[in-house]
């Protein structure tokens, strides 16, 4: 058998304190061409109710704070959307 005592317990990551959740999208009025590419392909599989895709980003940041609601717009609106062309919204969700 091999003796595991002078081998220390692995640390365990802390538990995020929030999730937040940041949805970005083209605004409505830049054209989208790979939504209107899968909304082409959704019509030749026979889906034709659909009248509409639009594509979009999705980011998940976990915070070991208390998120600050001016930071997380800052960080939405600086690196995470391209705030010429697309809009964002934020959420903070349970950890």
């Amino acid at each position: 058998p091999i003796d595991s005592s002078h081998i220390p317990p692995l640390e365990q990551p802390e538990k995020p304190v929030a999730r937040v959740v940041v949805d970005v999208m083209l605004k409505p009025e830049i054209l989208d061409p790979q939504g209107q590419a899968v909304q082409g392909a959704l019509a030749r599989l026979g889906h034709s109710g659909v009248t509409s895709v639009r594509q979009g980003k999705r980011f998940e940041l976990e915070l070991d704070a208390a998120p600050d609601a001016a930071t997380l717009d800052e960080i939405a609106g600086t690196l995470l959307a391209n705030t010429v062309i697309e809009d964002y919204t934020i959420r903070v969700e349970d950890a």
